[in-house]
């Protein structure tokens, strides 16, 4: 791998949120297939010195970690759960990483969002039809089990940027892993 190359791949993952929906939404073309599988392996608790209620098997205090997730601007056709041929290269990416041997037993939520400009309840279901092809077209281009991605419409509830309602990154993806 050459200097520019690894440059590239540094950003990336830099690039990649690390606690949630408080990261950056990756756009197509950033999606790189080995940070995906960083980002979305679950992490070991953390291990504190701090008194807390929950212990584990040796008594020491442990907090368990946020989910891992990635939050993808993966495009649609207008007021469609259609996915545009880009967006479709960058699901081919994301069915790499899910397919990854670090990421093969793991079960995933992908979660469809919306922005508020509509009626809510179109919303909710546009945002629904969007995960439910998100996780249609991993299944049966990528091959990924079925059994191991659960498609979440969550409609315009779950804003990233409430400055901006209407923003691009409150119409996005986000893969949830459920496995901990």
């Amino acid at each position: 791998m050459n200097a520019r190359s690894l440059l590239a791949v540094c950003v990336m993952i830099a690039a990649l949120p690390a606690m949630g929906q408080e990261g950056p939404v990756l756009k197509e073309g950033q999606v790189d297939a080995n940070a995906l599988v960083d980002a979305l392996a679950p992490k070991e608790p953390v291990r504190t010195r701090s008194i807390r209620i929950v212990r584990d098997d040796v008594g020491s205090a442990a907090v368990s970690p946020k989910p891992a997730k990635v939050s993808l601007l993966i495009t649609f056709d207008t007021n469609s759960a259609n996915l545009t041929p880009s967006a479709k290269q960058s699901l081919a990416v994301v069915g790499q990483a899910l397919g990854s041997d670090k990421l093969a037993a793991a079960r995933f939520a992908i979660e469809g969002h919306a922005d508020p400009r509509g009626v809510a309840a179109a919303n909710l279901k546009l945002s629904q039809l969007r995960a439910e092809s998100v996780r249609d077209y991993l299944a049966d281009n990528a091959h990924i089990d079925r059994a191991r991605l659960e498609a979440v419409g969550k409609g315009d509830s779950e804003l990233m940027n409430k400055a901006n309602p209407g923003a691009p990154e409150n119409r996005r993806v986000t893969i949830v892993n459920l496995s901990r």
